[in-house]
């Protein structure tokens, strides 16, 4: 992976350089209305490349259009290359991704609380209330009231004799 991460680095600052010079070049071309050539002046262009100037400004433009499409092209591969690498995971990535069983609680059994008073026959027993860990506390029931937390349909508990 390492050589990858290089060659996308030497690729992308050859490829900054092709774009920036291309732009120049296009620009430089003679167009109908003389467009960015005649900034350097009327004659520059034809004393340094000759009488056929636009014919070097075209071949340089293909052959910097060809080497910009080679660079996209390979960036485009070597990118890929390397998301195929990251995407290789060893054995301990492995074990890092599989899913987390939950962790066991140390919840006590729930009981069935017993409220004293209720063993009368005019009584309900109450309904089991499962034991909440929390920060609430319960309400408790007093020998003289006990609160009905059956449900309507449930049967009256006949006493034991």
């Amino acid at each position: 992976m390492f050589w990858t991460n290089i060659a996308i680095n030497v690729l992308l600052v050859f490829f900054v350089i092709d774009c920036v010079l291309m732009c120049l070049v296009v620009l430089m071309q003679r167009s109908k209305q003389e467009g960015l050539g005649a900034a350097f002046g009327g004659g520059f262009t034809d004393s340094v490349w000759g009488a056929q100037t636009s014919q070097v400004l075209v071949k340089t433009t293909v052959w910097l259009a060809a080497l910009f499409f080679i660079f996209s092209i390979s960036l485009a591969r070597l990118y890929a290359h390397r998301e195929a690498l990251t995407q290789k995971s060893s054995t301990i990535q492995e074990e890092l991704m599989q899913p987390v069983a939950p962790a066991a609680t140390n919840a006590a059994p729930v009981t069935t609380p017993t409220v004293p008073g209720a063993t009368s026959a005019t009584n309900i027993a109450p309904a089991p209330l499962p034991i909440v860990p929390s920060a609430v506390p319960t309400p408790t029931a007093s020998s003289s009231t006990v609160t009905n937390n059956a449900p309507a349909s449930a049967a009256p508990v006949k006493p034991a004799k």
